[in-house]
This record gives structure tokens, C-alpha cells and sequence, in this order.
């Protein structure tokens, strides 16, 4: 069994740079108060860094 994270959408992404909206969509994010259980390997790990301050993780 593979880990998992729970990443939600606590902020809009209005007025944020491209590419953070970008990493937003990539997470399969579009929402908010959107939640989304999301395999924890690097990758992800890296994306939900890079926009921390729009989603909250529970692990």
C-alpha cells in the first residue's frame, strides 16, 4: 500500500502567477474547499511546496 496526502484548496489562486495556477491544476485542483488524495512521492510533494500558502495537506 502506497502512501497518500490530502491536499485541499483553501485560497483562490486569482491574482497568483501563472505557473502557481499552473501546479494548482496540477494537482487536480480547481475549487475551493476541493479535496483530492494524492499518491506522496516527491513530485507531488515538491508541487504541494511550491503552493503552500493556497492549499493545506493532511498526511
Amino acid at each position: 500500500m502506497t502512501a497518500t496526502v490530502k491536499v485541499t484548496l483553501v485560497k483562490s489562486v486569482i491574482g497568483t502567477k501563472q505557473s502557481h495556477r499552473d501546479t494548482v491544476l496540477g494537482l487536480g485542483l480547481k475549487k475551493i474547499g476541493q479535496v483530492r488524495e494524492l499518491e506522496d512521492t516527491p513530485a507531488v510533494r515538491g508541487m504541494i511546496n511550491k503552493v503552500a500558502y493556497l492549499v493545506r495537506v493532511v498526511a
